[in-house]
């Protein structure tokens, strides 16, 4: 964590909007460079570039700004570098990896900003991991200074950690003893599910402010190798290398690049190409609409490199990561979100038969391995998710996984007199049956029918099967089938109820119903320590007037009220 004394830091800081574009003209606190298969990414923040006034980001700490960066670096090596097998993560700057997320920015942040900050920076860590398990892309932590919290979270999610053995410098997560709150980014987590440290060193390990060095780091298994300063730089490069010869990433091939998004921003409205936002602020109610192309899609792998980023599924998903994150970080008081869509179903199907038969290819698994990311998204964001399903619409398939991620899901059975619009129908594919996991490793459509094997093996027979309402509530799909003289009444009652309860109670209570059946690692860091954190950023023993987190850096011990409760 930052150890820069300073000033009283209890003020809080509304932050400005915040914008999650960006690009690498752009960078201003990590350096990229590129030695054929291995990619170099060295953390150099600048300490004045903040999102919000009142802090600095000194030694390598990081706010979210940081992180957004780091987000975009990760997505242009899977798509833009398929050439790349290894990246190694340092720090550029001498004697410092990383001192963790920033106090003061933490100490200032209204407790929404904290909470939005450590959930984009687990999705961050998570898709290192995810690059790593399914892309072929292994991530080397080359710890080259002190690396503390949020520093040593973002090591932890790294496929193998070399640290230097110089006797200065250290791993540590001192949240708790310092801070009064906990490694918010799976920190804890991942020692024990994924480096298997045991319990009692873990513990002792999370408890110590000052860290641990050497030897006992290696022997607790808190890194993969340690190396004299001499030989730091050729150990790192030369295992990177190594890990590059044997990744399987297509190193023939040719990246496609990211170009910025085109998006307009108006007071109540978000529009990109295949994705618009209104905002109804009486109802508190951001209604998002997908939409088709009117033209068929390519169906070979030449035209759709070509297109690149225009590819429509893959502009999909860089549409709703975008605007999923900007309602998440800057429209906190919108607290349902209402999907619906519009187009062709045949569209979605040729897309999926698509994204099915050419599994194989690189560029057609990252963009179906994004879509799996940007749905999990929907799936741990704390808003009520309504799916809407009315004439016209084409939740087919992969649009269907919004559905089947919302909280309730209403379709219109018949139609309207003299609507020229296709009734609605919703359909299943393959990809609904494998691709897109959500974070407790199981499909939505598992997730919605537990301990019902011969359902889902039923619904993966009639898969490219055009369902009606009367089919789709029978089979389970849906949870509502007004006609059209009650459509109309029954989504404003639903959307009028959900705006009139506690928003605190109802992430709670979606947040336990949405991950039903087993629990995985990531499961864990959203579900478990995530809630814990919540609860925890908003307890005087941290943000009270003589709480840890304001009083750190003043010179002032904590007080603490000494109720476990």
């Amino acid at each position: 964590m930052n150890k820069d004394f300073g000033s009283d830091v209890s003020v809080i800081v509304e932050p400005a909007p915040v914008d999650f574009q960006t690009q690498p003209d752009r960078y201003r606190h990590w350096r990229v460079s590129f030695n054929r298969s291995v990619a170099t990414i060295a953390m150099d923040v600048s300490e004045s570039d903040t999102l919000a006034p009142g802090y600095e980001l000194k030694l390598n700490s990081y706010d979210l700004g940081v992180d957004i960066e780091l987000y975009d670096i990760l997505q242009r090596l899977r798509f833009e570098h398929p050439e790349v097998g290894a990246a190694i993560i340092t720090s550029a700057k001498d004697r410092v990896f990383c001192a963790g997320a920033n106090i003061k920015m933490l100490g200032k942040a209204t407790h929404a900003h904290k909470v939005n900050f450590c959930k984009f920076t687990n999705e961050t860590r998570n898709a290192i991991e995810d690059a790593t398990e399914h892309s072929g892309l292994k991530f080397i932590c080359a710890i080259n200074g002190p690396c503390a919290g949020g520093g040593y979270e973002l090591a932890l999610a790294c496929d193998y950690i070399i640290m230097i053995d110089d006797g200065a410098t250290t791993v540590s997560l001192p949240e708790l003893p310092l801070l009064g709150v906990l490694p918010g980014t799976g920190g804890l987590t991942r020692l024990v599910d994924k480096r298997f440290v045991r319990r009692d060193r873990a513990d002792f390990f999370a408890s110590l402010e000052e860290g641990i060095r050497g030897s006992r780091a290696l022997e607790w298994k808190l890194v993969d190798e340690i190396v004299p300063a001499s030989r730091f730089n050729e150990a790192v490069r030369d295992h990177a290398q190594v890990v590059a010869e044997g990744s399987n990433r297509p190193h023939e091939e040719t990246g496609i690049r990211l170009r910025p998004l085109a998006r307009s921003i108006d007071a109540d409205t978000i529009h990109y190409r295949f994705v618009d936002v209104e905002i109804d602020r009486n109802l508190r109610v951001a209604t998002i609409v997908v939409t088709t192309p009117d033209t068929a899609p390519p169906t070979e792998l030449a035209p759709i490199k070509a297109l690149g980023a225009d590819y429509w599924p893959l502009a999909v998903a860089r549409e709703l990561d975008d605007v999923i994150l900007h309602l998440r970080a800057n429209e906190d008081e919108i607290g349902t979100w209402l999907l619906k869509t519009r187009g062709d179903n045949a569209y979605v199907e040729t897309i999926d038969r698509t994204l099915s038969e050419h599994a194989h290819d690189w560029l057609i698994s990252e963009i179906t391995l994004y879509l799996k990311r940007v749905m999990k998204r929907f799936d741990v964001t704390s808003r009520t998710l309504i799916a809407a399903i009315g004439p016209g619409s084409c939740f087919t398939g992969t649009l269907l996984e919004m559905a089947l991620a919302c909280d309730q899901i209403f379709m219109l059975s018949g139609e309207y007199e003299g609507d020229p619009r296709p009734p609605a129908t919703i359909g299943t594919t393959t990809m609904n049956f494998g691709p897109y996991p959500m974070v407790n490793g199981i499909t939505r459509i598992n997730s919605r029918f537990l301990n019902q094997p011969d359902h889902v093996k039923a619904l993966q027979g009639r898969i490219y099967e055009r369902l009606d309402a009367t089919a789709a509530e029978l089979l389970g799909l849906v949870t509502f089938t007004p006609d059209d003289i009650d459509w109309d009444d029954e989504i404003r009652i639903v959307l009028e109820s959900r705006a009139s309860f506690s928003p605190d109670a109802l992430t709670g209570m979606e947040a336990n119903l949405r991950f039903a059946g087993p629990e995985t690692m990531e499961s864990k860091i959203f579900s478990r320590l995530s809630a814990w954190q919540n609860w925890i950023f908003q307890r005087p023993n941290a943000v009270g007037t003589d709480g840890a987190l304001v009083r750190y850096g003043t010179g002032k011990r904590p007080s603490y009220n000494k109720q476990r409760v």
